[in-house]
């Protein structure tokens, strides 16, 4: 079994390119119904703002690879001074269900969820074109997901970002920001309305206990409400450009895709999925001033399809502990 920890996947590294590629066949791959993904249980306990989650999924097509994502989220862990998350993932031969190798860490989910922004950017950034303009991006928390998303916008965006704004209500400062040339176009926000009223493309990466952005987005923003409890009911009832990765999935646990849908009657044909944004052109269809937003619940089939990434990537470059 290869064995790869937090310290090999930094040595394998973050092609954010490649990454995004892979969410990107995964979704065809779904559409083409190749893929099984039982919806995930939630282990809750004691404390109920706790929760241990199952993730199951088998991703076929060029991919072909099963496991199991096993993720504890303890949003209070960092009055501890540890992560919020723990995650160890297991990918067994689609074949033989043999276990072949083992991801101890997180940063699978991170590097998940920021390649899957990552490919939602791509396709609004194509439909969009030069109607959008210059290109401010905002982060709304810069924890772990917050600094992976902030370094996939570089790689991915490169000199087409003109700045970026960054909030943390924990603070955050210059020296949080990588030395590279892309800091001095980092601007730190005082506020989040600052930066939500600046920027047009907008990431909310925080573990807010409430919901606190009570304003509408601006003409054409969009919004990667990747941690899917920060909007108020008034800021996004009027947006008509929804696009969930799930809706099953999605349309739970508090998110704001369930407040649409349970206080201001969103359904799911209402939505477009992420397939739909892939496969068949449905971000074009949408006004230039409109504003999307975006709620990916996190699916498993996406998780494994970077860890089976990183798997191929670490045994064609020798990297990771081979265990007996």
């Amino acid at each position: 079994m290869l064995y790869l920890g937090e310290q090999q996947l930094r040595e394998i590294g973050f092609e954010w390119d490649e990454l995004v590629d892979q969410i990107e066949a995964s979704v065809h791959i779904m559409d083409d119904n190749h893929f099984a993904q039982p919806i995930k249980p939630y282990l809750r306990f004691n404390d109920p703002n706790n929760r241990i989650i199952a993730m199951p999924a088998y991703i076929g097509g060029t991919i072909h690879a099963a496991g199991l994502k096993w993720i504890a989220s303890f949003p209070g862990n960092h009055r501890l001074q540890l992560p919020r998350a723990h995650s160890v993932t297991i990918l067994n031969d689609a074949d033989t269900g043999e276990p072949h190798t083992i991801l101890n860490t997180a940063l699978v989910s991170a590097v998940r969820t920021a390649a899957v922004s990552g490919l939602m950017l791509r396709y609004y950034l194509s439909s969009r074109g030069i109607a959008l303009g210059a290109r401010r991006v905002g982060i709304i928390g810069f924890g772990p997901i917050g600094k992976f998303h902030y370094e996939m916008c570089k790689q991915l965006l490169s000199d087409r970002i003109e700045s970026f704004y960054i909030y943390d209500v924990r603070s955050v400062s210059m020296d949080d920001i990588p030395n590279d040339k892309y800091k001095e176009r980092v601007t730190i926000a005082s506020s989040w309305e600052q930066l939500y009223t600046t920027c047009n493309v907008i990431i909310t990466c925080t573990v807010s206990p409430e919901r606190y952005i009570n304003l509408p987005p601006a003409p054409g923003v969009l919004l990667l409400d990747v941690s899917l409890r920060d909007y108020k009911l008034d800021a996004i009832k009027h947006v008509n450009a929804v696009v969930v990765d799930s809706w099953t999935e999605v349309c739970r646990e508090n998110t704001d895709i369930e407040l649409l849908h349970l206080d201001n009657g969103l359904q799911a044909e209402e939505t477009v999925s992420l397939g739909d944004v892939v496969c068949r052109a449905a971000l074009s269809r949408a006004p230039s001033n409109e504003p999307i937003l975006f709620c990916p619940m996190g699916m498993a089939v996406f998780d494994i399809a970077i860890a089976a990434w990183f798997a191929r990537k670490g045994i064609e470059q020798g990297i990771g502990i081979q265990l007996p």
